[in-house]
């Protein structure tokens, strides 16, 4: 989005004052006495020959929380603040959509355990980051999303971009700040920051007003006239306007803390871990379910998988905890869940929630005892009023509650034959997705191949993007991620759009990894004028397009139950072509030949290696591996 901001001149943000501050003045001059003795202790306080500028203050306090990227879409509002991070050395990295920078920022939270951090332009830059700052909500993603704002004068007054941000971030957001001076951006920032991580994590937001971004002699020159005004209420106004902006930078370069704030990690209570202990020792089918919150900090992936292995228990992981125990690894169960879980006498839904994703609680067995674990008490009980009951309900961090829980079993194990009933299972499915992909399809290739071959050929030092409905949806079931937090998909919101983000965002917080992008030709469309993103500030990765020429997770139901395709058919689009025109590498699969499949992956993955994005249109036929999927 080009918006009016990014090239609107600074006199815009800030326009006459003297109209606009006549209304206020009103209610000021009924506590003059007191604003005056206080106008007088604020200006010498005021270093009015400065240079300095709010944006510095930003940029200090996200240093100090170890930030090294920052996502944007450039605009007047925000811009001391982009400078400032940028000879921080902060790297700044310009989006083509706004919503594209948060899903970048998402994608640093999640893989680094820290705060991802964007920052936009205020009015509809900041609306255009809507549904990326929901699907983080959801997703439970610690995010900050900086957001300019008109001056602290013109609230409500019909300036440039200016609309009531904050109501429209409240419902998304744990915590919502519209900072009104410049000495209170170190400490907004800094709870803002701790509140993304404490307790469930999720997006905060900080509104900026202009006037408190950019510095003294810019503000005041817009602000104050350059002539005193003449008359009594021409001066009122003027030593009004003096004050607010004596009020605005007073002890603005004030040594303050920069650093984090402590964070608030619930932990299960000892009786909590003992009453699960002897409810699991007693099992003889356990299975445990984990979800993305147990790969948060503090407690390391591989310390986690350790434990997972020492407990023994076989699981199947979702979300981020995909790919924790690698590839093959005899406890993961992959196909088959809900037959699982009916059969299990123990489950822990570890960082696992009970909506449609385990059909509301559903697939729960009446009769098995349900451990649930979760660090948001709402989330952990949802629907337990209607489809389930859980034995124990611990309000905790989900690692934590692993590791105490090892210790407490000391070593014991469990009957293999469980493990191996659940693994012959496996077997039995995945030995009908090697009948499938056999079949011939009716033009191009058969999807199912193609994903077959990806997987066989996947590096291990890949990270694995997911955006898409059918072909994505397939991919969940054929390609195994090689280690953990190396699968990055949108979570229970469903979002379309994530992919270029999530693929700018990997790319850069682990540049030693290999990004691999499985798009579907729709949600494609989306992530598609990113590449030239990638060109720019030369992040290479792999996108595997499966173009089947319409939108078929919708199609797949709509045709035979309403008798029509309407809305849902695209075209077998020169995605490759266009990509090029973008700067970046592009590559055409258009037939069923197993050698030129693994062949064209490989110069996708050697031209990535040589540092260019690539695109591989992969054409692609219909099949009925996900004939009774439901996109509803």
């Amino acid at each position: 989005m080009e918006t009016t901001a990014a090239a609107a001149p600074i006199g815009s943000f800030f326009p006459s004052f003297l109209l606009l501050a006549f209304g206020t003045l009103v209610a000021a001059l009924l506590g003059a006495a007191h604003r005056l003795g206080l106008f007088y202790q604020l200006m010498h306080k005021v270093d009015k020959a400065s240079v300095r500028h709010g944006g510095e203050n930003v940029a200090a306090v996200l240093r100090a929380h170890g930030v090294r990227f920052i996502f944007t879409l450039v605009g007047g509002h925000i811009s001391p603040l982009l400078v400032a991070c940028e000879k921080l050395g902060i790297r700044v990295v310009d989006t083509r959509h706004e919503v594209t920078a948060v899903f970048a920022a998402d994608a640093v939270a999640r893989l680094t355990g820290t705060v991802g951090v964007a920052a936009v332009t205020a009015g509809p830059g900041l609306t255009n980051t809507v549904t990326a700052v929901k699907n983080a909500q959801i997703a439970q993603s610690p995010v900050l999303l900086l957001g300019g704002a008109a001056s602290t004068l013109l609230q409500n007054r019909g300036a440039l971009q200016a609309i009531d941000q904050m109501s429209l971030f409240r419902p998304l957001c744990k915590f919502c700040a519209s900072v009104r001076r410049v000495r209170d951006i170190v400490p907004t920032l800094r709870t803002a920051m701790a509140a993304a991580q404490s307790g469930t994590p999720g997006p905060v937001f900080v509104e900026l007003p202009v006037d408190v971004l950019y510095p003294y002699f810019i503000v005041r020159k817009e602000m104050v006239p350059a002539k005193p005004p003449k008359g009594l209420m021409g001066q009122a106004v003027a030593w009004y306007l003096e004050n607010h902006l004596a009020n605005l930078f007073a002890g603005a370069w004030e040594p303050q803390p920069e650093g984090p704030l402590p964070l608030d990690i619930p932990q299960a209570s000892p009786l909590q871990v003992q009453r699960c202990v002897e409810i699991l020792s007693r099992a003889r089918r356990p299975l445990i379910v984990l979800g993305s919150q147990a790969l948060l900090p503090p407690t390391p992936a591989d310390k986690l998988r350790t434990a997972v292995e020492t407990l023994g228990v076989p699981c199947f992981l979702g979300g981020m905890a995909r790919g924790l125990l690698g590839r093959n690894h005899p406890l993961h169960i992959r196909q088959n869940r809900s037959t699982a879980l009916k059969k299990a006498d123990v489950v822990i839904l570890a960082g696992i929630v009970c909506d449609f994703r385990l059909s509301y609680g559903r697939v729960l067995s009446r009769s098995s005892k349900i451990i649930i674990v979760n660090r948001n008490r709402d989330e952990m009980l949802l629907n337990s009023d209607i489809f389930w009951k859980p034995q124990e309900a611990v309000q905790g961090d989900v690692a934590s509650f692993v590791l105490k829980l090892v210790e407490g079993l000391r070593g014991q194990t469990w009957a293999p034959d469980w493990v191996e009933e659940l693994r012959e299972a496996d077997r039995q499915k995945e030995q009908t997705f090697r009948e499938k992909a056999m079949k011939p399809v009716a033009q191009h290739l058969n999807p199912v191949r193609v994903l077959q071959l990806a997987e066989e050929n996947l590096p291990d030092n890949s990270i694995l993007v997911v955006d898409g409905g059918d072909f994505v949806g397939t991919a969940a079931h054929l390609v195994q991620p090689r280690g953990p937090l190396r699968w990055l998909d949108p979570g229970a919101f469903g979002t379309l759009g994530v992919g270029a983000g999530f693929a700018l965002g990997a790319k850069l917080c682990q540049p030693d990894a290999e990004i691999w992008c499985l798009f579907g030709d729709g949600a494609f469309g989306y992530s598609l004028i990113e590449f030239d993103t990638f060109v720019r500030h030369k992040v290479p990765v792999v996108a595997l397009v499966g173009n089947d020429a319409g939108w078929t997770q919708i199609s797949r139901e709509q045709v035979p139950s309403l008798g029509s395709n309407v809305a849902c058919g695209l075209a077998y689009t020169d995605y490759h072509k266009a990509a090029m025109g973008l700067g970046a590498r592009g590559l055409l699969l258009s037939r069923e030949n197993e050698e030129q499949v693994v062949s064209v992956l490989h110069d996708a993955q050697q031209q990535c290696q040589d540092g260019h994005p690539v695109v591989v249109n992969i054409l692609i036929g219909r099949t009925d591996f996900r004939d009774g999927s439901i996109a509803v």
